[in-house]
Formats: C-alpha cells, structure tokens, sequence
C-alpha cells in the first residue's frame, strides 16, 4: 500500500513542477515591461535638458504617463520655489521676456505676449505664447531628477535707457586702427611713385589695393555700428512693450484674471 501511494506522487509532483514552468507572465508584468520600454524610446526621442513647447505639443498621452512618475512629482511651495528660480534664470539669460511675481500660493508671470499663473499642485492657468513656454518649466520643475541653478540676484529685465547702443567697441576701435593704417600706407605709396620716390610699377598696385582694404575696413566698422544701434533699439522697443503701465497685470489672488490680449484662454495641468 505504501509502494503505491508512493508511485502516484511522484508523477504528479513532477506534473505540477512542469506546469509552474509553463506559467505565462501575469498581465501586470507585462504592462511594466511594456511602460519600461516605451519610457527608454521616450528617453531617447526627446531631450529633456532643452524640452520646450514644442516637444510637449508632440508627445503623446502615453509617452506622457511613461515619462513623469506621478508617485513622485514635487508639489507645493517647493514646486513653486524651484519653478520661480527656473524662471528667474531664464528671464536673466533673456529667454523668456516677462515679469515675475510671487505670491504665498500661486506665481504670476506676464508680458505683453500673455500671462500664466502657476498653482502649487501644478496646475498652469493664463493664455497666449507665455502659458505655453510656461508649462513645459513647470512639468520639468516637478521632477526631483531635475537640476534647477541658483538665478542671479540681478535677474531682471533692464530699464529700455539703460541699453547701451554699442557693444565690442574696443573690436570696432581695432578695426579702425588697422583700417587707418592700411589708408596711410597705400597713400603714402602712391604719393612716393608720383612723385619719383618710387619708379616700380609694383608700388602704386600695392598701394592702391591698401587703400581698398582699408576703405573695406572702415565700411565694416560703420555697418557693425548701424547693426548695433538696430539691435539695441529693437531691444529698447521690446522692453517698452513690458512697460507695466502699458500692459494689464492679471490679478493672481483668485477670482477672474482679466485678459486684455484677446479672448482666448486656457486652463491646463501640464501632468
């Protein structure tokens, strides 16, 4: 009796060991194989140091769920403090042209091009260009993994006066320099070869293709300058445009933002 007990279990031990081989991965470990996967090709499609507007108008609702970790997004004033100092280093590297404003629970950033209103459980309210340079800060701002800069303390936007008009004029002073040097000494060349000094045919060639180059020379510093006194008052004008008498600051301690810059307005949370 005990031989025969023995001979039936064996096989259906080694039945049962083969049928755990056979098991299939649950569907759960293949859902994390698959969201792995896709999150290495969303890791290798964009690169999240320079991710903008445009990388997030393009990606799509999976690769936005494999790529930010809910479980582990920065929220609150901590979201608020590393959004503030992302912005402020933007603004002083003249990235972003706007002014910047913080409040106990929310950030405030307009311009003449829009406004957006950061909350602290990410949510990004405002409308027009700036909104949306806005969002894609805020959702990289809620990673943990994402390095954020200390802004330097003198991050705003110049005064339009304080301009300058000119900038490498010690470059343009050079320039001159050897553009003048260039003139004296193709003159002074074709003064000797009128006057007898010189009787080669080769001295007034010399000196006439010096006085070309510096003529060229001269012509260079004079447009550098006219490029310079463009830029500069493009800049003046850009900066006129923020004047915050010119353009209508969005209230920001709740309630209805008014919206001077059309009648388009949007509230998203980037995550």
């Amino acid at each position: 009796m005990e031989s025969s007990t023995n001979g039936d279990s064996e096989p259906a031990t080694e039945d049962s060991a083969a049928g755990n081989a056979e098991t299939p991965p649950s569907e759960g470990d293949t859902a994390d194989e698959e969201l792995e996967t896709l999150r290495e090709a969303v890791e290798e499609k964009y690169d999240f140091d320079n991710f903008g507007p445009a990388d997030m108008a393009e990606m799509s609702a999976e690769e936005w769920e494999a790529a930010f970790d809910h479980e582990t997004w920065i929220t609150g004033s901590e979201l608020l403090d590393r959004v503030e100092r992302n912005l402020k280093g933007k603004i002083a590297s003249r990235e972003i042209f706007a002014m910047l404003e913080r409040d106990p629970q929310q950030l405030l950033v307009y311009s003449d091009v829009g406004y957006a209103i950061v909350s602290p459980d990410g949510t990004v309210e405002g409308e027009g260009s700036l909104r949306r340079e806005v969002e894609p800060i805020v959702a990289m701002c809620s990673m943990e993994e994402y390095e954020i800069s200390e802004p330097p303390e003198d991050y705003e936007l110049p005064a339009p006066e304080a301009v300058a008009e000119q900038t490498g004029e010690f470059g343009n002073l050079m320039l001159q320099l050897i553009a003048g040097m260039q003139v004296v000494g193709g003159m002074a060349l074709l003064v000797a070869f009128v006057l007898g000094f010189v009787s080669t045919l080769v001295a007034p060639a010399i000196g006439g293709l010096f006085v070309i180059v510096g003529g060229f020379l001269f012509l260079l510093v004079a447009n550098a300058r006219l490029s310079d006194r463009f830029r500069a008052e493009q800049y003046r004008n850009r900066l006129r445009a923020l004047d915050v008498e010119e353009i209508e600051r969005p209230e920001i301690e709740g309630g209805d933002k008014p919206a001077k810059r059309g009648s388009e307005r949007s509230d998203s949370n980037p995550r």
